[in-house]
């Protein structure tokens, strides 16, 4: 069910991943307050590997754990949006909503506005105690062993939706599904029920559209000469114009770069969908095998057909645990027989470290192509590049073992091959992943608004 006399809804998105532009948000909300009318803004801010980088910087700090350009994002626009009824829906706090919504609610003091109702989303992290059985009943003896960093489920947009019938303003959460962010304003704009599949389909589908932020404005389109886009430097971010049928038009913000093409909202809908008659998502699954396209006018795209199934009975958790330790080494070779002096410090390098496994990359030469194994470069005839960077990297449990990669490479300078130079070592920890499905009624999703929750939280 839907109800068509309610006008339809924008929705602006200003990041598409943790790190994205932080002046994106001006331009839409200017957007947004142009065309008046219901809006929301939402930031996406996680992939799978911020929120376990987000927990080690919470077990430093409890303080921390949240996005950490959340007041870079948020501050410019704030005020614009609290006064002009924009609200606000991010998964930025990560792996500590709690702090993020506090360093809201500062924000808005420092900034001598109204304190805001904000809404704090919870039940994703299953990195505690209690939930070990359940992870273990799904992993079985694989996570015994492993130091967890994070565990967290994908969450829904229903409990997004209840916040914002309880007239929150900015509604602050972790790991919610990407689209959930869109899924969430749509749903309390028009009564959606939480069984409205067709609706929930469409609006997780324009919400699939705008979680990459620039991605689907000529930002992962743009090919010179082949799939040119305006404007690139100064290329627009997203605002989804949802009907109460749950169709959609794409566009972006006014007086930006970029491009909202037919082919490149194409790009975006068919972006990591692994069935297109399933996409299976923590609200819906949803069939876009009947989806319609169509460019009503200048970066402007609208999107219907899309139908919607029953969700999941499961939730996919992502457990992040530690993985040992990332070595990595670069030395530049330039001039004549550039490539052939960069295989040569490769080979050295390995004869060296025997018990590393090293990966060799010769950027400028075979990179990309190039794979874990090596097996692509010894079968690969040494050409006649002359601006080679040779990146060696390894990976493994024992840190002392893998800060030897980094000494080797800076005692190429002297030992040889001749003329290297620029040399840049790392060693970074590194996480691995397990990823497991746990029953939905085993995870418990529930809001609170920050003004009920007490301060020693």
């Amino acid at each position: 069910m839907h109800a068509p006399d309610l006008p339809p809804l924008l929705i602006g998105c200003a990041a598409g991943f943790s790190g994205d532009r932080v002046d994106a948000a001006a331009a839409v909300v200017d957007t947004l307050i142009q065309r008046g009318g219901p809006a929301f803004l939402i930031f996406e801010t996680l992939a799978e590997r911020t929120l376990a980088l987000a927990q080690l910087r919470r077990r430093a700090d409890p303080d921390a754990g949240f996005e950490p350009l959340l007041d870079d994002m948020l501050r410019p626009v704030l005020a614009r949006c609290l006064q002009h009824n924009i609200r606000i829906v991010g998964n930025f706090g990560a792996a500590n909503p709690l702090a993020a919504a506090r360093l809201i609610r500062q924000m808005a003091g420092e900034l001598g506005l109204p304190a805001p109702r904000i809404a704090v989303v919870d039940g994703d992290d299953l990195s505690g105690t209690p939930h070990r059985q359940l992870l273990r009943g799904q992993l079985g003896a694989a996570i015994d062993g492993i130091q967890m960093v994070s565990a967290n489920a994908y969450i829904g947009a229903e409990a997004i939706a209840a916040a914002l019938d309880a007239d929150a303003q900015i509604v602050v959460a972790g790991r919610v599904a990407d689209p959930s962010l869109t899924v969430g304003p749509a749903m309390s704009h028009f009564g959606w029920r939480a069984d409205d599949w067709d609706l929930l389909a469409r609006a997780t589908m324009a919400g699939h559209l705008l979680e990459c932020g620039a991605q689907v404005c000529g930002g992962y389109f743009a090919d010179p000469a082949y799939k040119d886009v305006p404007d690139l430097h100064a290329v627009g971010y997203p605002i989804a114009e949802i009907s109460s049928d749950g169709h959609c038009v794409i566009g972006k913000a006014a007086h930006t770069g970029g491009l909202v093409s037919l082919a490149g909202v194409k790009e975006q809908l068919l972006y990591e969908v692994h069935d297109p008659a399933a996409y299976l998502t923590p609200d819906v699954v949803a069939d876009i095998s009947g989806a319609q396209l169509r460019q009503v006018a200048p970066d402007r795209v609208a999107l219907t057909g899309v139908r919607g199934h029953a969700r999941p009975a499961s939730l996919k958790v992502n457990v992040c645990h530690e993985g040992g330790w990332l070595a990595e080494g670069e030395i530049s070779y330039a001039g004549p027989r550039a490539e052939a002096r960069a295989r040569l410090a490769a080979e050295v390098l390995r004869k060296r470290l025997p018990a590393l496994n090293l990966r060799v990359d010769l950027i400028g030469a075979l990179s990309i192509m190039g794979d874990d194994a090596g097996r692509l470069l010894a079968v690969t005839p040494v050409g006649d590049a002359r601006d080679v960077r040779l990146r060696v990297a390894a990976t493994h449990a024992d840190r002392a073992q893998a800060e030897r990669l980094a000494r080797e490479v800076v005692a190429l300078y002297t030992c040889g091959p001749a003329g290297g130079g620029g040399v840049r070592t790392a060693l970074t920890p590194r996480l691995n992943t397990l990823s497991c499905l746990v029953p939905r009624e085993a995870v418990s999703v529930h809001f609170e608004m920050l003004d009920a929750l007490p301060e020693a939280m």
